[in-house]
């Protein structure tokens, strides 16, 4: 009997020594996790609001873009020579890649991947889509002797409808029900955002306006595409190093096209003749829009490109208003939503898809 008592009080005491070490434990572990939670309060907090920069950046140098060409003209005229802005862009592009390179071998050092060196094989796929880009960067001027800033926002989107075609017949991809109803939306979206009623003409943008419109949208289409294949057949590749030789190009391409179309004026009258604070100001948004996409696929989502794109046509249009007098009518205000719905069921189709 005094056995088992002594028995008992050695199994009390160590039962009482077990809760004693659960109440240690778990007062050392409630630091630790919450710890944890704030690190990961403070990770999420840092993600939203790298996020949100990146989403403001995009959409102020969306809707800013072609208010910029439009405010660049003087008396309905370009004072300075288009080709050569584009080559200051493509010029621009090619140094923030290297600069983003440079970090990169100074934190990582120069792997086969990311160095500069390439094989003629490799190099070779480049200038065709960029002598596409430099056509379809060329149009961009020229579409607004025919269309006004807000309409070339909406008439923009339709190069979704090429890339999503251009998908199916060069990718393989194909294209589901839901995309294909929002390229209807798209295209009804676009026509009632051009309808004049106040005019005996039925669509505020002439034919030749819907040409250009058209005919970027099939050559933005294919570039990216054709871009998007290079790209996936070298993942590994670091994209700066890859945009860096497409800009390469895209410099050539445009120091060919200066030497067509604008030689005498560039001989006689200089390189930055005609330029002003505003197409600076230009120069700089082209160049850092290729840059704000590509971070918002990499820190954001393609939603936030969508949310984006359809804010940027009513800024677009909202600031017309006041600087060029553009009359915001019902049919462009109904055009641009039907346009945003468009835009967003495509985005969402896509998302849906690779889940």
């Amino acid at each position: 009997m005094e056995y088992r008592k002594i028995k008992d009080e050695d199994k009390d005491e160590g039962a009482a020594g077990d809760d004693i070490e659960s109440l240690r434990n778990k007062s050392l572990s409630a630091p630790i996790s919450n710890m944890a939670t704030l690190g990961g309060d403070s990770n999420d907090r840092s993600k939203w609001k790298r996020k949100t920069i990146v989403t403001l950046a995009l959409t102020i140098l969306t809707s800013s873009q072609a208010i910029l060409i439009v405010w660049s003209k003087r008396a309905g005229k370009y004072e300075y020579s288009v080709t050569t802005a584009n080559f200051l862009v493509e010029t621009l592009k090619c140094v923030l890649s290297l600069a983003a390179l440079a970090r990169i071998w100074k934190n990582e050092g120069v792997t086969e991947d990311n160095r500069l060196s390439t094989t003629l094989d490799e190099v070779s796929v480049y200038p065709i889509p960029a002598a596409l880009y430099l056509v379809k960067n060329l149009l961009q001027y020229y579409i607004f002797a025919y269309v006004d800033a807000p309409g070339y926002q909406i008439l923009k989107n339709l190069n979704i409808i090429s890339t999503g075609v251009l998908y199916q017949m060069i990718l393989k991809r194909k294209l589901s029900e839901i995309q294909w109803a929002a390229f209807i939306l798209l295209c009804a979206g676009c026509t009632t955002a051009q309808l004049n009623p106040s005019s005996d003409h039925v669509l505020q943008t002439p034919y030749q306006g819907w040409i250009m419109a058209i005919v970027m949208a099939l050559l933005s289409g294919f570039a990216g595409v054709y871009t998007e294949a290079i790209i996936k057949k070298r993942p590994s590749r670091n994209i700066n190093v890859q945009n860096f030789w497409l800009y390469v190009f895209g410099m050539v391409f445009n120091a060919v096209a200066i030497l067509i179309q604008d030689f005498d004026a560039v001989m006689n009258k200089g390189f930055f003749h005609g330029y002003s604070l505003i197409t600076v100001l230009m120069i700089l948004n082209h160049a850092l829009s290729g840059i704000a996409v590509s971070m918002v696929m990499k820190y954001a989502d393609n939603i936030v490109k969508v949310y984006a794109t359809s804010v940027a046509m009513l800024l677009t249009a909202i600031v017309s208003v006041f600087l060029f007098g553009f009359h915001l009518s019902l049919a462009f205000f109904l055009g641009s939503t039907v346009v945003s719905v468009s835009v967003y069921l495509h985005s969402i189709s896509k998302l849906t898809r690779q889940r």
